[in-house]
């Protein structure tokens, strides 16, 4: 039986690029179905976050981030994007890619692009190209970006994260009806994953009944 599991993150968090390794490791060994779910920790408005102008960020980054990310064996680099850019266009495109089978192939392909080759991630002719990378069509890509054909959708998306999930924080991963706040090991996300197996198996036969004509 396959395993849903909604993962909520956004593109310039850095603790859901870490959360994303241990989650790759699991789809490789169990049956599961990884649907990443749109969060902007920044949205347009509000300022843009800039870590290279935040001390205390800087100082995470280097104390705990950078060290968190060898332990784990995952390559990446602070950004020097500076500011980090808003990620609507990119979550825009992730619906697109979603319409051609291709969500979660882009969903990865922008993570590595920020924050293992510094790209902006809110420039349109990068997005774009990106998407061509994992075998979208660019023109129709491009223009679904330009014409903003895809921000109600995304809109909505984000509706359900803040409002029906009430996700406070990112990463998040709901696996059944137990939700994983923060990075989780390899081994945390397979005994949810388990544990959601286990219960299925024991509800497996539930309702299943005789009616009042014998019909079986």
């Amino acid at each position: 039986m396959t395993i849903k599991i909604k993962a909520y993150s956004d593109f310039i968090c850095p603790f859901c690029f870490l959360g994303k390794g241990p989650l790759d490791e699991i789809i490789k060994e169990k049956d599961v179905e990884v649907e990443w779910m749109p969060f902007e920790l920044r949205p347009s408005p509000y300022s843009k976050i800039d870590p290279w102008q935040d001390s205390e960020k800087l100082s995470s980054w280097d104390s705990f981030i950078l060290p968190t990310a060898k332990k784990l064996g995952v390559e990446m680099r602070l950004p020097r994007v500076s500011p980090h850019p808003y990620t609507h266009l990119a979550f825009e495109g992730y619906q697109f890619a979603k319409e051609y089978g291709k969500g979660n192939e882009y969903h990865n392909r922008v993570f590595t692009a920020f924050f293992q080759e510094e790209q902006n991630i809110e420039d349109i002719e990068v997005l774009t190209k990106l998407a061509e990378e994992v075998g979208l069509p660019k023109d129709a890509f491009k223009e679904g970006l330009i014409s903003r054909k895809y921000r109600e959708v995304h809109q909505e998306a984000l509706r359900h994260a803040y409002e029906e999930a009430q996700i406070m924080a990112v990463p998040t991963f709901v696996i059944g009806e137990e939700v994983i706040q923060g990075l989780a090991s390899k081994e945390r996300l397979a005994q949810a994953i388990d544990r959601e197996l286990e219960k299925n198996k024991t509800n497996e036969f539930d309702g299943m009944k005789c009616n009042i004509n014998a019909d079986c």
